[in-house]
């Protein structure tokens, strides 16, 4: 999500410069490979770029072929094949061992839909979304390859694909990866030939509210922001609770627990960390927070001070499901050994990010299925379909084979 916003912010450095600017997406991975679809980057005529596509290894060619390639103003679909033994000989090889498609595109000024805009206004919103491109079309398919689909979250629809029925399946698509948050690639048969299409979800950044205004709040908001959550600083203490000292946050306020569920967005996406480290104050957020439908409950401390906590809220006549109580990780965080602020915060944003994504938080080396999930747009294209594709086969790379 913080690579998400370097581009956007790029972007519009570019612009005020007077500079064209082109975009590169990846769209497809078949095999190995370092990112994953969605992954983006930006890239000015004097050679200066934001994001990644790769490790570093297909950068500089991409930048280098991106100009002429799309000097015609038309998005064009770029492969890298990775699979090539031969790289690995002559040490221009990473071993990913994969497939990779990126979608390349010049910005003008003006196009519409504009999905940069789309993906500008989904996260100032902090709302959800989802894109339909055309990366690849054979026969008289009535749509160019570049051409989109915007879904917003409110349900509205905007896009520039004049086929009636390719737009109706793309429509169709992008309603459920929005409902699952899950890419993918599809190819879909119709009458005037073959189109293929890069569906994606936009999530908006990771709410996080951290509840306590202490000095070992500070590398945890540092981290977050690091990482492009969206973060909230709430503190009782108005001395606490100040810009000066979360200068970082994008939210800080003065509240007391009673008045949380008014001034604090608490949903089922929100992420809560208690860490006031006062008992009385953790008992009247514990109070607040648990009934609420956030995703994850995050208290500071040992875990009998959490018990402890819980049964003098029982004691009071507080009641809770066991799906709520699963909520709550306590002790918050990793077992990484962490010690001091900064170790504590990696600890705790770890564990955060593995909820999220639904994992254990262990050593990828133990791990025996694949780390990405499978089918994240690893669908292989109609050969009719591939015609959209540059093709400069059988030049080595820093990065694997061309097979573009």
């Amino acid at each position: 999500m913080q690579e998400l916003h370097a581009i956007l912010e790029a972007l519009v450095d570019s612009q005020r410069a007077g500079k064209t600017a082109i975009l590169a997406t990846v769209v497809q991975v078949e095999g190995s490979a370092y990112r994953r679809p969605g992954a983006r980057m930006l890239m000015t005529e004097d050679g200066w770029r934001a994001g990644s596509v790769s490790g570093g290894c297909l950068e500089s060619d991409l930048l280098e072929r991106a100009w002429p390639l799309t000097a015609a103003g038309e998005a064009v679909l770029v492969s890298y094949d990775t699979t090539d033994e031969s790289d690995a000989v002559l040490g221009v090889g990473v071993g990913c061992r994969g497939v990779v498609r990126i979608l390349v595109e010049r910005l003008a000024p003006g196009r519409q839909p504009d999905a940069v805009a789309f993906l500008a206004d989904c996260l100032r919103r902090r709302q959800g979304g989802a894109l339909v491109t055309i990366i690849a079309r054979d026969g008289a398919v009535g749509a160019a390859v570049g051409a989109r689909l915007l879904l917003h979250a409110d349900g509205r629809v905007a896009g520039d694909i004049p086929d009636a029925r390719l737009a109706a399946l793309a429509e169709q698509d992008a309603r459920s990866a929005l409902a699952s948050g899950r890419p993918a690639v599809r190819v879909y048969s119709l009458p005037a030939g073959t189109a293929t299409a890069f569906i994606e979800a936009v999530r908006p950044p990771v709410p996080l509210v951290i509840f306590g205004a202490g000095q070992d709040a500070l590398p945890v908001v540092r981290l977050a922001k690091d990482l492009g959550w969206h973060v909230t600083v709430v503190d009782a203490r108005a001395a606490f609770a100040t810009r000066a000292r979360f200068p970082q946050a994008d939210e800080v306020l003065a509240c007391t627990p009673e008045a949380i569920p008014q001034r604090v967005r608490l949903d089922p996406e929100t992420v809560a960390l208690i860490m006031t480290h006062s008992y009385l104050q953790d008992q009247r957020l514990l109070g607040v927070l648990l009934p609420s439908p956030v995703r994850y409950l995050g208290i500071l401390g040992p875990k009998s001070r959490t018990q402890r906590l819980l049964s003098d809220l029982a004691a009071q006549g507080a009641v809770w499901t066991e799906g709520q109580l699963e909520r709550v990780y306590a002790p918050v965080g990793l077992d990484i050994g962490a010690d001091g602020p900064e170790e504590i915060a990696l600890a705790v944003l770890a564990e955060i990010r593995a909820v999220l994504a639904g994992r254990a938080g262990g050593p990828l080396r133990q791990r025996s299925s694949p780390i990405h999930q499978e089918g994240l747009g690893e669908v292989a294209m109609e050969p009719r379909a591939r015609g959209a594709e540059a093709s400069r086969k059988g030049e080595g790379l820093a990065c694997g084979r061309s097979a573009s």
